[in-house]
Protein backbone atom coordinates (compact mmCIF):
# COMPACT_ATOMS: atom_id res chain seq x y z
CA UNK A 1 0.00 0.00 0.00
CA UNK A 2 1.74 3.06 -1.21
CA UNK A 3 1.57 5.98 1.50
CA UNK A 4 1.85 9.78 -0.10
CA UNK A 5 1.23 13.02 1.48
CA UNK A 6 -0.06 16.22 -0.64
CA UNK A 7 -0.81 19.41 0.90
CA UNK A 8 -4.58 20.49 0.92
CA UNK A 9 -6.23 23.18 -1.12
CA UNK A 10 -9.73 24.59 -0.59
CA UNK A 11 -11.05 21.95 -2.80
CA UNK A 12 -9.99 19.46 -0.26
CA UNK A 13 -12.38 21.28 1.95
CA UNK A 14 -15.38 18.49 1.97
CA UNK A 15 -12.76 15.73 1.91
CA UNK A 16 -11.30 17.32 5.18
CA UNK A 17 -14.50 17.59 6.77
CA UNK A 18 -15.34 14.31 5.88
CA UNK A 19 -12.41 13.26 8.22
CA UNK A 20 -12.50 16.02 10.53
CA UNK A 21 -16.22 14.62 11.30
CA UNK A 22 -14.78 10.74 11.65
CA UNK A 23 -12.23 12.08 14.01
CA UNK A 24 -14.38 14.26 16.43
CA UNK A 25 -17.17 11.51 15.99
CA UNK A 26 -14.58 8.94 17.87
CA UNK A 27 -14.17 11.76 20.81
CA UNK A 28 -17.98 12.10 20.74
CA UNK A 29 -17.60 15.90 20.13
CA UNK A 30 -20.08 17.47 17.62
CA UNK A 31 -18.51 19.04 14.30
CA UNK A 32 -20.11 22.57 13.31
CA UNK A 33 -19.28 21.74 9.67
CA UNK A 34 -19.92 25.36 8.80
CA UNK A 35 -17.70 26.53 11.36
CA UNK A 36 -14.86 24.26 10.38
CA UNK A 37 -15.25 25.18 7.00
CA UNK A 38 -14.50 28.95 7.53
CA UNK A 39 -11.57 27.47 9.43
CA UNK A 40 -9.95 25.47 6.84
CA UNK A 41 -11.09 28.35 4.19
CA UNK A 42 -8.83 30.90 6.45
CA UNK A 43 -6.00 28.52 7.00
CA UNK A 44 -5.66 27.43 3.38
CA UNK A 45 -5.94 30.99 1.74
CA UNK A 46 -3.13 32.17 4.13
CA UNK A 47 0.16 30.10 3.92
CA UNK A 48 1.83 32.12 6.80
CA UNK A 49 -0.58 30.62 8.77
CA UNK A 50 0.00 27.08 8.80
CA UNK A 51 -0.68 24.39 6.26
CA UNK A 52 -2.82 20.80 5.90
CA UNK A 53 -1.33 17.87 4.45
CA UNK A 54 -3.86 15.02 3.06
CA UNK A 55 -2.31 11.38 3.80
CA UNK A 56 -3.44 9.05 1.24
CA UNK A 57 -3.30 5.00 0.96
CA UNK A 58 -3.48 3.99 -2.37
CA UNK A 59 -4.50 7.09 -3.74
CA UNK A 60 -7.32 7.30 -1.43
CA UNK A 61 -7.56 9.79 1.71
CA UNK A 62 -6.07 8.27 4.74
CA UNK A 63 -6.31 11.41 7.06
CA UNK A 64 -4.56 14.35 7.25
CA UNK A 65 -2.15 16.57 9.51
CA UNK A 66 -3.12 20.13 10.27
CA UNK A 67 -0.30 22.79 11.15
CA UNK A 68 -0.43 26.18 12.36
CA UNK A 69 2.85 28.80 12.69
CA UNK A 70 3.58 31.39 15.20
CA UNK A 71 6.39 33.78 16.30
CA UNK A 72 8.40 32.01 19.63
CA UNK A 73 10.61 34.28 21.58
CA UNK A 74 11.98 31.28 23.22
CA UNK A 75 13.11 29.47 19.64
CA UNK A 76 13.80 33.17 18.03
CA UNK A 77 11.79 32.43 15.29
CA UNK A 78 8.92 30.87 13.82
CA UNK A 79 7.79 27.47 15.24
CA UNK A 80 4.67 25.54 14.68
CA UNK A 81 2.09 23.54 16.26
CA UNK A 82 0.22 20.04 15.11
CA UNK A 83 -3.03 21.20 15.78
CA UNK A 84 -4.70 18.11 14.33
CA UNK A 85 -3.33 14.57 13.16
CA UNK A 86 -6.32 12.11 12.55
CA UNK A 87 -6.03 9.07 10.43
CA UNK A 88 -9.37 6.90 9.21
CA UNK A 89 -9.62 4.01 11.48
CA UNK A 90 -9.51 1.23 8.26
CA UNK A 91 -5.67 2.55 8.06
CA UNK A 92 -4.30 2.52 11.46
CA UNK A 93 -1.12 0.88 12.65
CA UNK A 94 -0.48 1.25 8.50
CA UNK A 95 2.84 3.90 9.30
CA UNK A 96 0.27 6.44 7.80
CA UNK A 97 0.96 9.10 10.91
CA UNK A 98 4.20 8.30 11.07
CA UNK A 99 4.96 9.52 7.01
CA UNK A 100 2.10 12.24 7.67
CA UNK A 101 4.17 13.62 10.38
CA UNK A 102 7.21 13.12 8.57
CA UNK A 103 6.23 14.96 5.66
CA UNK A 104 4.62 18.20 8.58
CA UNK A 105 8.37 18.08 10.11
CA UNK A 106 9.84 18.26 6.07
CA UNK A 107 7.68 21.27 5.33
CA UNK A 108 8.53 22.67 8.35
CA UNK A 109 11.06 23.03 8.01
CA UNK A 110 11.43 24.29 4.70
CA UNK A 111 9.46 27.16 6.18
CA UNK A 112 11.99 27.95 8.38
CA UNK A 113 9.99 26.61 11.53
CA UNK A 114 12.93 26.35 14.11
CA UNK A 115 10.47 23.51 16.41
CA UNK A 116 7.19 21.71 16.26
CA UNK A 117 5.14 21.07 19.25
CA UNK A 118 1.80 18.93 19.80
CA UNK A 119 -0.45 18.91 22.65
CA UNK A 120 -1.88 15.02 23.41
CA UNK A 121 -2.86 13.32 26.24
CA UNK A 122 -1.37 10.68 28.20
CA UNK A 123 -3.91 8.57 28.40
CA UNK A 124 -3.66 8.54 24.86
CA UNK A 125 -0.52 6.18 24.37
CA UNK A 126 -0.50 5.69 21.02
CA UNK A 127 -0.50 9.29 20.20
CA UNK A 128 2.40 9.57 23.01
CA UNK A 129 4.08 6.52 21.08
CA UNK A 130 3.93 7.99 17.47
CA UNK A 131 5.28 11.32 18.70
CA UNK A 132 7.91 9.79 21.17
CA UNK A 133 8.85 7.58 18.00
CA UNK A 134 9.71 11.02 15.69
CA UNK A 135 11.58 12.42 18.66
CA UNK A 136 9.02 14.67 20.14
CA UNK A 137 9.48 15.10 24.21
CA UNK A 138 7.63 15.81 26.94
CA UNK A 139 9.47 19.21 28.42
CA UNK A 140 7.40 19.31 31.38
CA UNK A 141 4.92 22.00 30.31
CA UNK A 142 1.05 22.71 31.46
CA UNK A 143 -0.58 24.41 28.72
CA UNK A 144 -3.31 26.07 29.71
CA UNK A 145 -5.86 27.49 27.81
CA UNK A 146 -8.72 31.30 27.87
CA UNK A 147 -11.28 30.73 25.63
CA UNK A 148 -12.11 34.32 24.09
CA UNK A 149 -15.00 34.13 22.38
CA UNK A 150 -18.32 34.81 23.24
CA UNK A 151 -20.12 31.58 21.97
CA UNK A 152 -21.28 28.94 24.33
CA UNK A 153 -19.34 26.27 22.85
CA UNK A 154 -16.61 25.86 20.12
CA UNK A 155 -17.73 23.62 18.01
CA UNK A 156 -13.93 22.48 17.44
CA UNK A 157 -11.52 20.52 19.86
CA UNK A 158 -14.60 19.59 22.29
CA UNK A 159 -13.29 22.35 24.22
CA UNK A 160 -15.76 22.99 26.76
CA UNK A 161 -16.90 26.80 28.59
Amino acid sequence: MPITTRSASLEDIPTLLDMMGEFYAEADYGLDREWAGSSFTALLSEPSRGMVLIALADGAPAGYVVVTFRHSMEFGGTDAFIDDLFVRPRYRRRGIGKVALTAAFEACGERGALAVHVETSEGNPPAVALYGSLGMLDRQRLLLTKKLTSRTELPLAGMRP
